[in-house]
């Protein structure tokens, strides 16, 4: 056993004789875990971790989960996010702050990125913010907010200087969703549920205590959200077999024997496979990752996931023929939790959902892009406003 694993586990015991996670509150034991160090191992020590190689979490998670610790409320997802932003970049008094409430689920977190005219380009984001004192007055409209209903807290990039080019003049922040001036508005998805938000921000006033980051380096502190999200949407590594290539196993075998055909049997084959190609790239990339942030692989696991969700999906319901046309509830609802694959509620629901999946965290069309340019080394497209103000941008 390496001195790394004999410290954890030494560490695991003495959490599990003072704190049963099977009698405590979900919220308690977090705290518990948190102020042990074993919250997020790669966290530095007094902050929820160890300051020791991600790759150890797996193990610290097996023996909580055996002990009873209780699933991870789904809606608690943008901490996956948030966390290593601020680890990364935020003052010691702003992980104080932020990361154990985080972690515990007390405080929910959404994300405030996109803008109407800045999706695929967000570094062109709009939403202005102007030093008042020790405060920040903030306007702007962001879109595309998942859960942003249910948030307490919202990662938020915003504009500070538009006489840099885009990429320089970008500050980070936690926003309070119950600020005065800000208005959550729903919109509502081809599912018929308002996953997703727009958001209004009208003279919102953020202490300088909140932001994350150095004035100016938002964009610094946004890649690392962004890789962080990448990698949580399409880098898990499930039990072979299950999630979404198990649902379409499960279709397939509900079919009278007459319609498994050699044809269908083939492609349910093919995405079987491919299934497990993706999952075992993930296994190998988290156990490769030896530093709290990933890197470019997440944009590969990230785009691999969203088409090959759309991909068994679609034929889920190719197989379920008429069946996969009726019994879906269509009526407008605000959703309490978070399913990013579509699982949970059945292939109804996530052949419909399956389409955000090549649009949240940067779209399919990033993702080549980001993966040409960094990984196989090929030229950028042609930037033609990248070293010009902002302010200066030609705009519709």
């Amino acid at each position: 056993m390496s001195d790394d694993l004999a410290r954890i586990d030494a560490a695991i015991d003495e959490l599990l004789e003072g704190n049963d996670p099977s009698s405590m509150s979900n919220e308690a034991f977090r705290g518990a875990q948190f102020d042990a160090g074993l919250a997020i191992i790669n966290f530095p020590e007094g902050h929820g971790g160890m300051g020791l190689a991600p790759n150890n979490q797996r193990h610290i998670e097996q023996r909580l989960n055996a002990a009873g610790k209780q699933p991870e409320d789904p809606t608690g997802f943008f901490r996956h996010l948030a966390g290593p932003t601020i680890v990364t970049h935020g003052s010691d008094d702003v992980k104080q702050r932020f990361l154990r409430p985080m972690y515990t689920g007390e405080e929910r977190w959404c994300q405030l990125f996109s803008e109407p005219g800045a999706g695929s380009d967000f570094a062109g984001l709009a939403a202005k913010a102007i030093r008042d004192g020790d405060e920040w007055v903030v306007s702007g409209q962001k879109v595309w907010n998942t859960l942003a209903h249910l948030a307490d807290w919202g990662m938020l990039v915003t504009r500070t200087d538009p006489s840099l080019p885009k990429h320089k003049g970008m500050t980070y922040f936690a926003l309070d969703m119950r600020s005065v001036g800000v208005e959550v508005q729903p919109l509502r998805q081809i599912t018929g549920e308002a996953e997703f938000n727009e958001v209004f921000l009208t003279e919102v006033r953020i202490p300088d205590a909140h932001r994350v980051g150095e004035v100016g380096e938002g964009w610094r502190a946004s890649l690392t959200t962004l890789m962080n999200e990448r990698t949580a949407i399409g880098g898990g590594a499930p039990k072979r077999g299950s999630g979404a290539i198990g649902e379409l196993v499960k279709v397939w075998q509900a079919l009278p024997d007459d319609e498994r055909t050699p044809l269908r049997h083939a492609k349910v084959t093919k995405l079987w496979a491919t299934a497990e190609a993706l999952r075992l790239t993930n296994v190998r990339a988290s156990q490769n990752r030896k530093v709290g942030n990933p890197g470019p692989e997440g944009s590969v696991a990230k785009l691999a996931f969203a088409e090959l969700n759309k991909d068994i999906y679609e034929l889920a319901i190719e197989l379920m023929g008429m069946d996969g046309q009726h019994d879906y509830d269509y009526s407008f609802r605000r959703p309490e939790t978070l399913d990013v694959s579509g699982t949970e509620a059945g292939p109804r629901y996530a052949f419909l959902r399956a389409r955000a999946n090549s649009i949240e965290g940067g779209t399919s069309e990033i993702m080549r892009n980001i993966l040409g340019e960094q990984v196989l080394g090929l030229p950028g497209e042609p930037r033609v406003d990248k070293e010009i103000p902002w302010i200066d941008v030609p705009r519709s």
